[in-house]
């Protein structure tokens, strides 16, 4: 179900936007940034950590996920809105379903970035989510995009093969 991006959710991507640049300013590294909040209180926020730890698992919103859930000692976020720099991969999608986040608001969408940054074969997150198990959660896309979008590299770049870490 799609919702609208409010004042709140700028507020909120910002910070994620934030978290992302933490990580640097190389688009390389996949800066993502993610943020969990319910009722106006952050549960977790946290930047892409794959190559850091490594763990394939390790994306933004997979580690804010797994923070929030220790912070309040459920696996379950209810009510709970996550914010992503970019459009969740399908991984991210399903951990946000079986987390039973309410809503996911994300920045830069799949057309905004290079194709590296998401599944070869295109699989549609937003309607993976409409036809999933849930109905209940929301959508919002393109909170910030050009900002989050600035983050990565652009559909048009060439990045060097050696750099893309999806192809």
């Amino acid at each position: 179900m799609p919702s609208k991006i409010t004042a709140e959710d700028e507020k909120w991507m910002r910070m994620a936007i934030d978290i992302a640049r933490s990580k640097g300013s190389d688009p390389s590294t996949s800066p993502l940034g993610c943020v969990i909040v319910r009722d106006g209180a952050v549960l977790g926020a946290e930047r892409n950590q794959t190559q850091e730890l490594p763990d394939a698992t390790a994306h933004a919103e997979m580690m804010a996920i797994r923070r929030a859930c220790e912070g309040i000692g459920d696996m379950e976020l209810r009510g709970a809105t996550l914010y992503s720099t970019l459009q969740p991969c399908g991984m991210c999608t399903m951990a946000s379903i079986w987390s039973k986040v309410g809503r996911v608001v994300y920045g830069a969408g799949r057309g905004d970035v290079h194709r590296m940054y998401f599944e070869d074969r295109h699989i549609n997150t937003l309607d993976f989510i409409a036809d999933a198990y849930r109905d209940d959660i929301e959508i919002a896309g393109g909170c910030l995009a050009a900002e989050c979008a600035r983050l990565y590299y652009g559909p048009d770049d060439d990045v060097p093969e050696e750099q893309q870490g999806n192809i």
